[in-house]
């Protein structure tokens, strides 16, 4: 019999982690089938673009479909906003909730109910931002042109600024022309590999907006139910692993990228309290805006605050302490 096709599109670059996270899911899936089902990777939305990959995937026309996170138009559907607030769980932390516990429940639920079935897609950890102008204070985001979209981008537009969402090949030319001043984008490696250090030397930390998101694969629901069940369970288990993979690699690849930025002239700088501290309370004021009028978003909102509520104290026994010595001696 002919091999079961998965075309599976991507938006990212297939030279990066990310993108060959994509090729190690494919490697596992193909292997632990026998070469029963046979994965199509597209990367850099090849494919379709936009909306277009989002109806492709409800179609058929491609059955597996990863844009970078819920803030990029595909999967730009207004419930799944919360999967993508900022000053989430830490990264590690925040990927667990997805297949864990009531938050994970109720995206997959979402998720069903937009004819598809969500995996563990490959992240990449904590983010930076670079911009060509000093951020200070507050005050300085008024005016502010940011790449950065979704519920983030409305958190910057409380404070001012006028968020933008381009693609990454659109974000090395936007700031070399000051079409806009600042842009988040990966992390260390993927913004040097774009060349961001050239075009903007201010280089901020922490990415707030994304402490933790959650990246998610989504493989069309038809499709998904006309596999055996164990295809079923080897797809998740290659997805997982692929999604541990990539959180490594750039553990690996992000230091050694940063110490480079640095030493080619990029400016690392810390957000100064006063800028965290506004960010962190228009980012509250919004998540209670839309609390009122959006159930869904309430009930998941408010299972993610509890979690928090317990998970910082039993980090800060756990792990703050301990991080903090090991730095103190090896930094």
């Amino acid at each position: 019999a002919d091999p079961i096709v998965i075309k599976f599109s991507h938006v990212v670059a297939p030279d990066t982690p990310k993108g060959k996270g994509a090729e190690k899911f494919k490697e596992l899936a193909e292997k632990y089938t026998a070469g029963k089902v046979k994965v199509e990777v597209y990367p850099n939305s090849t494919l379709y673009k936009d909306k277009e990959e989002l109806e492709a995937l409800q179609l058929g026309a491609v059955q597996m479909l990863a844009p970078s996170n819920s803030k990029f138009g595909p999967i730009g559907i207004k419930d799944f906003e919360v999967f993508d607030l900022p000053f989430l769980l830490p990264n590690l932390d925040a990927l667990r909730k997805v297949t864990e516990g009531p938050i994970g429940k109720r995206m997959l639920k979402l998720m069903d109910a937009k004819g598809m079935v969500g995996l563990a897609y490959w992240d990449n950890g904590f983010k930076q931002m670079s911009a060509n102008k000093p951020l200070k204070t507050p005050a300085d985001y008024k005016g502010l042109k940011f790449r950065i979209g979704g519920f983030p981008g409305r958190v910057i537009q409380k404070l001012g600024g006028v968020p933008q969402l381009l693609g990454a090949p659109d974000i090395y030319p936007a700031l070399e022309k000051g079409v806009i001043d600042a842009a988040e984008w990966v992390g260390p490696y993927d913004d040097e590999k774009l060349g961001f250090y050239k075009v903007a030397k201010y280089y901020y930390t922490p990415g707030w907006w994304e402490g933790g998101s959650m990246l998610g694969a989504f493989i069309n629901i038809d499709k998904w139910n006309s596999l055996p069940k164990h295809y079923q369970a080897i797809l998740r288990n290659a997805s997982a692993y692929a999604n541990d993979w990539c959180v490594a690699k750039y553990d690996a690849v992000n230091p050694p990228a940063l110490k480079r930025l640095i030493a080619n002239g990029a400016q690392l700088r810390a957000f100064s309290p006063e800028i965290m501290d506004a960010c962190w309370k228009a980012a509250q004021e919004l998540h209670a805006e839309i609390a009122k009028t959006n159930a869904s978003f309430k009930k998941v909102k408010e299972s993610m605050e509890a979690f928090q509520g317990a998970a910082y104290p039993w980090f800060r026994v756990a792990e703050l302490n301990y991080d903090s010595f090991m730095i103190r001696h090896l930094a």
